[in-house]
């Protein structure tokens, strides 16, 4: 069987599942965003035609090995899985596939067989807790899915998905308080229109609960005040082009280099303050808000670019919490 198929049927299948499971819980608001907040947290669908390709291409139906149809995919999966039964990814994507055809008893002891071999993968672990509700006739967690995604989230205590899940869990067995705080411990770490749409979710819980309104201080979007300067015996001895720029930069702390927030200024507006928020974001898939915790610094740069080059100085970084209250103090050239 071709392997060049399997990520487009998994993309297919991944998000088959979400509203479905969700469903019982739309008569506790009928707010907008909770439609929303499904999106965001990637329990959408993908689309019939990223595995079929076009209307015409699936009608010409080429002679290439691939399958023409999810259906046809299956049946390539089930024969791969009985020559190498060991494949844990490969009863992973048989259970999203059959989860999409439909087939939900299928579906479960696929994700049953694929938990078997690989028990401390958390997002199979969701998958598999999703699929269990699913096929649950009140779309129900019971306690076994709940297990599953409470052992996902201690495998991947930042994962949104499985908290997400744990929420509607808890709310379904009338833990409206617990559920609240499991959706409020989300909030950082989730993109503004994300956290909009969970905050509509959490206050429908608190009052559930009997629990005051949440502050509305909290549903601000963080931003970051910092202040750049020159310390000053490095400004005596400072020669650079005119052209040179300061860059402001957060980023993820031991994460990636690319910025989560970044602002230009020319070396003459020195010293500065400026407020960092998402819209300083290089990518919108990973704004300011969506992390607790972001380090900070300011770079000296002679040629103008932000990817660091020689000659280039850095302030000492700081690392702070999200929101902070203050601005943080940068200085380049200092100690």
């Amino acid at each position: 069987m071709s392997g060049s198929w399997l990520p487009t049927a998994a993309a297919l299948a991944a998000g088959a599942v979400g509203l479905t499971v969700l469903w019982p819980l739309r008569a506790s608001s009928r707010r907008a965003p909770f439609i929303a907040l499904v999106v965001a947290l990637g329990l959408a669908g993908y689309g019939v035609y990223s595995l079929v390709g076009t209307p015409q291409a699936a009608t010409q139906a080429p002679d290439t090995g691939e399958p023409a149809t999810l259906a046809a995919g299956v049946a390539q999966l089930q024969q791969a899985l009985a020559r190498d039964p060991q494949r844990a990814d490969g009863w992973a994507l048989l259970g999203r596939s059959q989860q999409a055809l439909g087939n939900l008893a299928e579906a479960n002891a696929a994700y049953a067989r694929a938990l078997q071999l690989a028990p401390d993968e958390p997002e199979v672990l969701v998958e598999a807790a999703q699929a269990r509700a699913q096929a649950d006739p009140a779309r129900t967690f019971d306690d076994t899915a709940l297990q599953w995604l409470r052992h996902a989230q201690q495998l991947a205590p930042d994962g949104e998905r499985a908290g997400w899940l744990i929420g509607i869990a808890l709310r379904q067995r009338g833990q409206d308080a617990e559920a609240a705080a499991t959706w409020e411990a989300l909030l950082p770490r989730l993109a503004p229109g994300a956290a909009k749409a969970l905050r509509a979710q959490i206050a429908v819980a608190r009052d559930k609960a009997g629990l005051p309104a949440a502050a509305q201080a909290a549903s601000a979007s963080p931003s970051l005040a910092v202040t750049v300067s020159l310390a000053p015996a490095f400004a005596a001895r400072l020669q650079v082009p005119a052209d040179a720029r300061v860059f402001v930069i957060a980023r993820v702390p031991g994460g990636p280099p690319m910025p989560v927030a970044v602002q230009k200024h020319a070396l003459a507006e020195l010293p500065l303050q400026v407020t960092l928020d998402d819209a300083d974001s290089p990518m919108p898939t990973q704004p300011l808000s969506a992390h607790p915790e972001v380090e900070v610094f300011a770079r000296l740069s002679a040629s103008g670019q932000a990817n660091r080059q020689d000659g280039d100085v850095d302030s000492p970084i700081v690392r702070v919490r999200l929101p902070h209250a203050g601005p943080v103090p940068l200085v380049i050239g200092g100690p």
